[in-house]
């Protein structure tokens, strides 16, 4: 499938890499220089509110911030749906459908009513050019697409399951997929 922004990226049971074993990572950004996204389902312990306290009444529960990758740990990204798609905010950036980027540097009354869900992300995952291209060619990464709700479940223990489990034909058979299938 080809790499492209709001796709879903799966870490198969062969990525080791700690920072992604187990990961979905949703894809905001794909061009010829490389690809940027967020993990999905690392939540940490600390609330948006302590950190971002304008964007507190603004994010999806659970109310913390989201650990987005191993890049850039010390800011933050924020993903977001529009409720109405003719109705885009200042600050916004369109990632996918009603997916984008919200600029945390907004004023929060300038978006106040244009979101359905909003969630914070602490650093990102990034690729220099045809890295991930490489990475999923090796068979690291499955490819597949997203919904939009995928970036604002509250409980994200399911997620990487639940994403595997709705793909089309023997795609969905890999939810159980042992590191090595030869030793099974």
């Amino acid at each position: 499938m080809q790499l492209a922004s709001g796709m879903l990226l799966v870490a198969t049971p062969a990525l080791q890499d700690p920072n992604f074993v187990d990961t979905v990572v949703l894809l905001l950004d794909v061009n010829d220089e490389g690809a940027l996204g967020v993990v999905l389902n690392r939540p940490s312990q600390v609330l948006v509110a302590d950190v971002l306290e304008p964007w507190r009444d603004a994010v999806a529960e659970p109310e913390v911030l989201f650990r987005g990758g191993p890049v850039g740990t010390d800011g933050a990204l924020a993903v977001a749906a529009l409720r109405d798609p003719q109705d885009v905010p200042v600050g916004w950036r369109p990632v996918a459908g009603v997916l984008g980027m919200v600029d945390l540097d907004t004023p929060t009354e300038l978006v106040d009513g244009s979101l359905t869900a909003m969630r914070v992300f602490a650093g990102y995952a990034g690729w220099g050019a045809e890295q991930l291209e490489v990475e999923v060619e090796e068979g690291s990464w499955y490819v597949v697409t997203g919904e939009a709700g995928d970036a604002f479940r509250g409980d994200t223990t399911g997620l990487r399951r639940d994403v595997m489990r709705r793909q089309p034909g023997m795609l969905a058979w890999h939810v159980n997929r042992p590191v090595d299938p030869d030793m099974n």
